[in-house]
């Protein structure tokens, strides 16, 4: 089954790297493809395991459009910008 998720922080190819590649490691998750620009990541696996991959997301720095506010927004700004940086690196 295909799915999308619209998420918060998506800035550049880093960003999209990281995402892919933490995603693609999970057993429920085929494959999955990210729209830097929509925000848009759209995943091929189990809809049903959408919980844990919105929780690794979250880990990340990348929430759900809509479920981080106030400080807990700032937070997954703050590990966005982490999780850019180690996209980056691993892309080269």
């Amino acid at each position: 089954m295909t799915f999308d998720l619209s998420v918060e922080n998506i800035k550049c190819g880093g960003c999209a790297n990281t995402i892919r590649t933490r995603l693609n490691k999970l057993d429920n998750v085929d494959d999955c493809q990210v729209d830097i620009e929509s925000g848009v990541i759209t995943i091929t696996g189990d809809a049903a395991e959408k919980a844990q991959i919105t929780s690794l997301l979250l880990k990340l720095g990348y929430p759900e459009t809509g479920t981080a506010e106030g400080l807990k927004a700032a937070a997954a700004k703050a590990k966005s910008f982490v999780s850019c940086a180690v996209g980056k690196m691993s892309s080269d």
